[in-house]
């Protein structure tokens, strides 16, 4: 079991602040019609609804065209996975011999990253990707492989099977990215890593985008990153754009009793809550569904297919109540989250901080609250 929180509880405490200028604001007058990128690329990003990068994007797209190694440090939701997506399919648009493989902590975070390169890929890219992941098919998963995708995107340790298997061979992959490398150092995976790289044509691309650079971190980067060029657009270590309090339980009452007294209220229109333990998660959504909520859950326990199941009804709003462990903490983005309650204190502090990061994307205001007893 984790430890208990030992995170002071005025640190929960945080009003938003209305009108700012966030990391997803664009930092000049560039637009992506600007940039050296394919028209059709430019044109399906115009689909999307994007005009002008975030700081991020248009601070390392240029220098990731140029084919230069990057240490791009950014908090979540500032528009990162773009800030290599699309300077990469570009890429491999002129040069359809590319392939290119993402490292990441999660699966879903492999399955959105998958999700934005077909986004901005349609129409006649023609760019493959095969998702290397665990808790799926892995006939389905070896099928995408053996289809020379350009793109491969999976977790260090399903990778790593596909590898000793023969079925992925790291030689071919000029380009490598590690996408949230603190929270892979966090869940131990710097072993597997470091393995994986090191088995990297020494002359390649090497792209590393991280929330913070502590020591695990700083030593991966420099052992495999030639000459990067450094960018940083982390400047609060908590979304400005959300509004955070706790709630407190008080001596006789359940925390129970208050969730479903909050979840009522109107303006909880999409609600993410974050138990600490699996057990706790799976308990807290049968309970919550027998009372006639509309919730679904996910944690690591839960067979893939139940995970993506969980997540779409959330997403197209099937449900409003979606409980998760710190599973869902990185790497799920899920449009106009309003509210995201700990009805669990997280362990860490960094815990908190990707947890409250699920809600104010996109410049929008979000609320996070905090049970405290």
């Amino acid at each position: 079991m984790r430890p208990a929180s030992t995170i002071p509880v005025n640190r929960y405490i945080k009003k938003a602040v209305e009108h700012i200028v966030s990391a997803t604001d664009p930092v000049s007058l560039m637009q992506f019609q600007d940039m050296p990128i394919h028209k059709d690329l430019k044109a399906n990003i115009v689909r999307r609804g994007f005009t002008a990068p975030t700081k991020i994007q248009e601070q390392t797209i240029p220098h990731i065209l140029e084919g230069k190694d990057v240490v791009g440090i950014a908090n979540t939701g500032t528009g990162k996975t773009g800030a290599f997506v699309i300077p990469l399919i570009d890429r491999i648009v002129n040069a359809k011999t590319k392939k290119v493989l993402i490292i990441v902590p999660t699966r879903e975070l492999a399955q959105q990253i998958q999700g934005e390169i077909h986004d901005f890929a349609r129409a006649s890219l023609y760019i493959r990707t095969a998702i290397a992941i665990g808790g799926g098919s892995m006939q389905y998963q070896r099928r995408q492989l053996h289809n020379n995708p350009q793109f491969v995107i999976g977790t260090p340790g399903r990778i790593k099977d596909f590898v000793e298997r023969g079925d992925i061979r790291m030689n071919l992959f000029d380009t490598v990215v590690l996408d949230e490398v603190d929270r892979m150092v966090d869940m131990g995976f710097i072993k597997d890593i470091t393995q994986l790289l090191s088995q990297l044509p020494e002359k390649r691309h090497s792209l590393f985008f991280s929330a913070t650079i502590a020591s695990g971190v700083g030593q991966t980067i420099e052992k495999f990153a030639h000459d990067p060029i450094t960018i940083s657009v982390s400047t609060h270590q908590t979304s400005e754009m959300v509004e955070q309090d706790i709630v407190k339980v008080p001596h006789g009452s359940t925390k129970l009793t208050i969730l479903e007294a909050l979840l009522v209220k109107q303006e909880m229109q999409k609600v993410l809550v974050f138990a600490r333990t699996k057990r706790g998660a799976e308990q807290l959504s049968k309970t919550l569904s027998a009372k006639d909520f509309r919730a679904s859950c996910i944690h690591g326990d839960k067979p893939q297919r139940k995970r993506e199941q969980a997540i779409r009804l959330f997403q197209e709003n099937h449900v409003n109540i979606l409980i998760a462990t710190d599973v869902a903490a990185r790497g799920l983005d899920i449009d106009d989250i309003t509210h995201v309650i700990n009805y669990d204190e997280p362990a860490t502090y960094d815990d908190y901080v990707h947890r409250i990061g699920r809600t104010g994307r996109a410049n929008k205001k979000g609320y996070a609250l905090t049970f405290v007893q």
